[in-house]
């Protein structure tokens, strides 16, 4: 019976962790881009993109 004594606020403190890390990747934008990285493996980076080409030329 005493351990509950122990357990109860140690879970609550996990919680209360748990809840912080969450709260903090929202405020500091890791949820703002969630394809980009995914679509970074399909691109290949050896060839460089295509210039944008000005008016008047053809």
């Amino acid at each position: 019976m005493s351990i509950i004594y122990l357990m109860i606020p140690l879970a609550l403190v996990l919680v209360a962790v748990a809840v912080w890390a969450l709260v903090w990747a929202i405020r500091s934008g890791q949820f703002d881009d969630l394809e980009s990285q995914g679509w970074s493996v399909v691109l290949d980076d050896d060839e460089k993109p295509p210039a944008d080409k000005e008016e008047g030329e053809p």
